[in-house]
């Protein structure tokens, strides 16, 4: 049986074939995951906020609907930060597909603990965080000196939503999820440089 050493205490721990082999498989995830984090984040986050939505926006947003049960919703374009802050607000309102998300968003954090151990996703989600967050800050800086806009409850929805679509992408990740599952279609909202806030009534805002 294979042993570690606990050097706090000085004394051999031992550590089953199980749980050597349940570490082992757990390496090429946490890798993999490291690797979509550091793609990530060289996307271009916020950048093309306000423009028209192109074919592939529309095709992406169409997907995210129809998988997150909203097939009769339709994207729609924000214009300026005005009209964004509005939308944020209404989510408070209309949150139904809050809900749907996050019972996505949970079930998929259950099939993770079936393939890592808690420890294990905590830290890649932590790491994710790491890589991320700092570099979505900046893209919402800059976004935001660009606009003139300097509303930082906005500025911080905007960064969470961002970091919590990367979240959501990483359990797709783990888990092996379709490639058109909706938060990774949300994902890839972002990473085209739009920020998909929400679906009040029959509308999906995408700034």
């Amino acid at each position: 049986m294979p042993r570690n050493f606990d050097e706090a205490n000085g004394q051999h721990l031992e550590i089953s074939d199980a749980e050597l082999t349940a570490l082992e498989a757990e390496i090429p995830i946490l890798a993999g995951l490291r690797s979509f984090a550091e793609e990530a984040a060289n996307m271009p986050w916020f950048a093309k906020l306000g423009r028209p939505l192109d074919r592939e926006v529309r095709a992406l947003a169409r997907s995210y609907l129809d998988g997150l049960g909203f097939p009769d919703a339709e994207p729609a374009r924000l214009r300026d930060w005005t009209e964004a802050a509005d939308a944020a607000l209404s989510l408070d309102i209309d949150p139904a597909h809050w809900e749907a998300e996050e019972g996505l968003r949970a079930s998929l954090a259950s099939d993770a603990l079936e393939i890592l151990s808690e420890d294990a996703l905590n830290i890649a989600m932590t790491h994710v965080s790491a890589l991320l967050g700092e570099q979505i800050g900046i893209a919402v800086r800059n976004a935001a000196d660009f606009w003139e806009v300097d509303d930082e409850e906005l500025l911080n929805a905007a960064a969470g939503a961002a970091l919590q679509a990367a979240h959501g992408a990483a359990l797709t990740l783990i888990v092996d999820a379709d490639d058109d599952h909706p938060l990774r279609r949300k994902f890839a909202l972002f990473t085209r440089g739009r920020w998909p806030i929400g679906i009040a009534g029959l509308t999906l805002n995408i700034f």
